[in-house]
């Protein structure tokens, strides 16, 4: 027998699964929802008349093509209902990004980010900044803000927004909810860039391949090595990041920016490529960043035949082909789709992932794993975010139930500043 609180765990479960429906295929009719969801079409009236009444979603007419009949009745979220705020931090720029309870892009800007060694504390007063002036610039008021989503290369906090390490600002963490907190109401998620760029590709992959998608790496190339993986658990899909570009490819080798030796970013990351193709000795104290520009010069003479600039490319590639093949022989054999500023250069890399990955028992036996490479990383992360994002936004709307959608509705006066 269902008691009330169980009931209640239900009533919630459903009202997000519909939301989540609603999320991924639009504009819906009534029976549209019942039959992609599996719900009784009782249940559904039920559910979409209490998110009317507390204003999250509404109803729309859409008239049939012909002009005859009675025009079907869709429901949709309200796109005034709250707001999404998406941070994206990059090795030389911060990008502001300001969304709409529908998941439209309302604004954006970025701003160049200063390479100021005194660190953490001038960069977060740069981001406190930021999202005061995406605010100010759309004239959307604070409380209405319900969540800000954040991401970053490097490690984070598995349960609290806390960046523990990353290629800016190395061991200088920062907790980015105790220092918006004093400002913002809103809740602070912190995910890393490479995980999202696997959570948007694997939601990709699962709306072409449905249940016949199993699972898929993502490896990001550019000034950071990152590496994200999707596999499905049933009827949902793991995410997960592991720490791969600091994962050991040479015992005593080249130094890294996390400080250590040997680790593949030392070898395949941008920087390790500037330095292998100058023959700069690997106890060098790597470059912070380094211009696409830069490697593009690099690139050009290794197509040219450039010798020590083709072998750096190709060190590149070993390094990266390993750690994929370690990686492989952990999980399973799987697609590896390879995203970030370094495609450009895969032509290059190519034969040595390859060499790398063949090194691998898996490999060997099951054959080499399918290798696309998939140029737009940027809108790849902000798919991320909006994914992650807004099902955390339906999840918190549902739970705070239908006195909190009148609140959102109705905002107190007084605002949500300082």
């Amino acid at each position: 027998m269902l008691t009330k609180s169980s009931t209640e765990l239900v009533r919630q479960r459903n009202s997000v699964l519909v939301l989540s429906v609603l999320r991924r295929h639009g504009a819906l009719a009534h029976t549209e929802i019942s039959d992609f969801t599996g719900l009784s079409s009782a249940t559904i009236s039920a559910i979409t008349a209490d998110l009317e009444r507390a204003h999250i979603i509404e109803k729309s007419e859409q008239q049939a093509a012909s002009g005859r009949g009675r025009p079907r009745v869709l429901l949709r979220q309200r796109r005034d209902c709250g707001y999404l705020i998406v941070v994206i931090i990059s090795s030389d720029a911060v990008q502001y990004s300001l969304v709409d309870y529908a998941g439209k892009l309302i604004d954006r800007f970025s701003e160049e980010r200063s390479h100021d060694p005194a660190g953490a504390a001038r960069f977060v007063a740069g981001v406190r900044a930021g999202l005061s002036r995406i605010l100010e610039r759309s004239r959307i008021s604070q409380e209405k803000v319900l969540l800000i989503s954040i991401s970053s290369k490097g490690l984070v906090n598995s349960t609290e927004p806390v960046l523990l390490w990353s290629p800016i600002f190395g061991s200088d963490q920062i907790d980015f909810e105790s220092a918006l907190r004093p400002d913002w109401q809103a809740k602070v998620i912190l995910d890393n860039e490479t995980l999202l760029v696997a959570a948007a590709l694997g939601a990709r992959e699962e709306i072409v391949k449905g249940a016949d998608f199993r699972s898929l790496a993502a490896l990001s190339l550019g000034h950071s090595i990152g590496l994200g993986i999707v596999r499905r658990g049933g009827q949902t899909q793991e995410i997960s990041a592991p720490n791969f570009g600091h994962m050991l490819h040479m015992a005593g080798g080249g130094l890294c920016r996390c400080g250590t030796r040997g680790c593949i970013e030392a070898y395949a990351g941008f920087y390790a490529i500037l330095r292998s193709a100058f023959e700069v000795p690997l106890d060098t104290i790597p470059a912070k960043f380094v211009p696409v520009t830069e490697l593009d010069k690099i690139a050009a003479k290794a197509r040219q035949g450039h010798r020590t600039s083709t072998i750096a490319f190709r060190q590149a590639g070993l390094a990266l082909g390993n750690g994929l093949s370690r990686m492989l022989s952990l999980t399973e054999r799987m697609p590896i789709a390879i995203t970030g500023p370094g495609t450009r250069y895969y032509d290059l890399l190519r034969q040595g992932i390859e060499e790398g990955l063949g090194q691998s028992h898996i490999v060997r036996m099951e054959g080499m794993p399918e290798i696309r490479v998939v140029a737009d990383e940027p809108i790849l992360v902000f798919e991320g975010h909006l994914n992650r994002a807004l099902s955390v936004i339906d999840q918190d709307i549902v739970i705070s139930g239908v006195q909190g959608g009148e609140q959102r509705q109705n905002p107190s006066p007084q605002g949500g500043g300082a």
